[in-house]
């Protein structure tokens, strides 16, 4: 057993706060161990407790699209939800439930050491971004580190504001210019045994 599938069986019992009692599946995430791109959402909505896969709605559905026009499919990428457990009625998470929560994305973080975080809420994009809002700042990747983060709107926004679409898709199209110019840096810095040099898009 892999260090990640332990750790989402610790997810699928955790009993952390109160979301457990009334949470169908727990959704820990899902996707490739080594994936070079990770998608962090907000929480698990219904569809997605009941089947306990992240993104499994319409929302899943636009996802796969915008994945389609930069040539990748799901199965390449790693995705997963700020929080595990669905809050009732789909309301915000608690600062308690982010909390509880907090230690098993620092972990998925940890064990698949992506190249790119794609944000794809606000409470994911406060992490990094803390007091920022998601219109001034959608589709401008900032390095963390060795990390890229890009700040994205939730495909569910687009659906219910068509004129989001363009928006959304135009950041996306961006996302293997940014990996290629990362790995790029990345190489020359470990041909150099030096410190990677600021991505020009940055």
């Amino acid at each position: 057993m892999s260090e990640l599938t332990e750790l989402y069986e610790q997810i699928r019992a955790c009993q952390k706060c109160d979301l457990a009692k009334g949470r169908t599946n727990a959704v820990p995430g899902e996707g490739p161990e080594n994936a070079a791109i990770m998608f962090i959402g907000e929480a698990p909505g219904f569809h997605e407790d009941r089947q306990g896969r992240p993104f499994v709605g319409a929302a899943g559905q636009y996802l796969d699209e915008l994945l389609a026009l930069i040539g990748m499919k799901r199965e390449q990428v790693y995705i997963c939800n700020v929080i595990k457990c669905r809050p009732p009625q789909n309301r915000d998470p608690q600062p308690e439930e982010l909390e509880a929560c907090k230690a098993y994305l620092d972990r998925q973080i940890e064990l698949i050491q992506p190249q790119v975080i794609l944000t794809i809420s606000r409470f994911a994009m406060a992490r990094w971004f803390p007091g920022k809002k998601i219109s001034d700042i959608h589709g401008k990747p900032k390095k963390f580190g060795a990390r890229v983060i890009l700040p994205m709107y939730h495909p569910a926004a687009a659906l219910h504001q068509p004129s989001l679409k363009r928006v959304l898709e135009e950041d996306f199209k961006r996302v293997p210019q940014i990996i290629q110019e990362r790995a790029s840096l990345q190489e020359e810095a470990e041909a150099k045994h030096s410190p990677p040099q600021q991505l020009s898009m940055f």
